[in-house]
């Protein structure tokens, strides 16, 4: 991996977000097939994060993607209250458990990891890897590209339009988070987010729910990480954007 990524950063992230994708699509499908929900997916993702972690440890990058302390004081970031908001939205409707004990178990565990796999390869490797040439574009590519993987849901059966609302407000939320990750330096409060917000997603109470529910966690979503979004790059004495 060393290789690559000495010659070619860009490369090296595409590489990934590539593995991460297909391997973690494998997952799903074949668990799918077999009728426990995430039995393969979470040793997917278990065995990829520690690999990616590993790597990055041995080769003395944590500062760099951000696996370390914020970089700021946390008052200017709002103690982080609006990604409070953010990581509670799946459970506004009520709680409700939708998979059996186990099939939990493997769905937090894999959720935990796809927030660190997902935070590391889109806002750290991709975006770390564009910043260098422009900032803006890095930027903008990275909110995209995190929204528009979520596609692959419609793979597993997803709902196109449940996918399509997805895509919007993971767009809003990997800007926001790339945004995060720019200026506080530090990856963290991201996985953290990351990995609550869809971990909480296997308490969603849905089944039957109105589609406005939906559409209106959706806009939510997307109205707060746009909004703190622009909070912190006013609130910045050096120009972003």
């Amino acid at each position: 991996m060393k290789k690559i990524y000495d010659k070619n950063e860009l490369n090296f992230a595409l590489i990934w977000i590539g593995i991460y994708v297909v391997l973690a699509s494998i997952g799903d499908s074949i668990s799918g097939s077999v009728g426990v929900a995430k039995l393969f997916t979470a040793p997917i993702c278990i065995i990829l994060t520690i690999i990616i972690y590993t790597w990055i440890r041995k080769n003395e990058l944590k500062e760099k993607y951000g696996l370390c302390r914020l970089k700021a004081n946390a008052k200017a970031y709002m103690y982080f209250a609006p990604l409070v908001l953010l990581a509670t939205t799946n459970i506004w409707w009520g709680v409700k458990l939708n998979l059996t004990i186990m099939e939990t178990i493997l769905y937090v565990i894999s959720m935990l990891c796809v927030g660190f796999l997902e935070e590391v390869i889109f806002r750290g490797f991709l975006f770390k890897a564009m910043c260098k040439t422009n900032i803006k574009s890095a930027i903008i590519v990275s909110s995209i590209t995190f929204g528009i993987g979520h596609i692959v849901n419609l793979l597993n059966g997803a709902d196109v339009s449940e996918t399509l609302m997805q895509i919007c407000y993971a767009v809003a939320i990997g800007f926001l988070f790339t945004i995060i990750f720019y200026k506080g330096k530090s990856l963290w409060p991201c996985i953290i987010t990351h990995s609550v917000i869809n971990s909480l997603s296997a308490f969603a109470n849905v089944e039957g729910a109105p589609i406005w529910h939906g559409i209106a966690g959706s806009v939510f979503l997307c109205v707060v990480s746009i909004a703190y979004a622009i909070y912190i790059i006013k609130s910045n004495k050096e120009e972003i954007l």
